[in-house]
């Protein structure tokens, strides 16, 4: 009697623990090559993994709980994952050199000049990146990851970019602050901060 009770006991606990791991994976998207388009209407959360990496295997239930507590606080931030040994190019174009490594994918694109103008009356700053893909792109991209607490970073084609913007050459950064524009030239400080680009 005694084993039987053991026996269902044991059996209950895996039930819960499978259960578990179930649910909380449900909140982690598994990401593949249509993450690239898909990217640019949400803010992403993205462990980069390799499938044979043992520190990528012990995040893996951590990284179920960060999606089951990203959803459960109603947060926009939306969790996933992404074999980086099968999309290599995607994970080169966030940087990644090892595994895991953890990535937020936070620049919004602007689709039109509507949604340009709507961001210039609903921002005092931001920043845009115009052009595509470069090492330019890379540092911005960096950029963004350390001081998205700070403003705010988007993505433009050229088309988008308002009339009255001059740019000598492409890609480029901009900055929009008090209704006027700055071009990044690699030496400007933002917000009276000792930090440099």
């Amino acid at each position: 009697m005694a084993a039987w009770k053991s026996w269902t006991a044991l059996r209950l606990c895996a039930t819960v623990v499978v259960l578990d791991m179930v649910v909380c994976k449900g909140f982690v998207e598994d990401l593949d090559e249509s993450f690239k388009e898909n990217r640019n209407d949400d803010i992403w959360l993205v462990d980069f993994y390799a499938p044979w990496c043992g520190h990528c295997k012990k995040l893996e239930p951590i990284w179920n709980e960060v999606g089951l507590e990203m959803k459960s606080i109603g947060s926009p931030v939306k969790v996933g994952k992404m074999d980086a040994t099968s999309y290599s190019s995607i994970a080169s174009e966030f940087g990644v050199r090892g595994y895991p490594t953890i990535k937020l994918a936070l620049i919004r694109p602007l689709p039109s000049q509507q949604m340009f103008e709507h961001m210039q009356k609903r921002h005092r700053v931001f920043f845009v990146y115009v052009g595509g893909e470069s090492p330019l792109k890379e540092k911005y991209i960096d950029a963004a990851s350390e001081l998205i607490v700070y403003t705010y970073f988007f993505s433009a084609s050229e088309e988008v970019v308002p009339e009255y913007v001059t740019l000598k050459e492409m890609p480029a950064v901009l900055v929009f602050k008090d209704e006027t524009y700055f071009v990044y030239d690699g030496k400007f400080q933002i917000f009276n901060s000792c930090k440099t680009f």
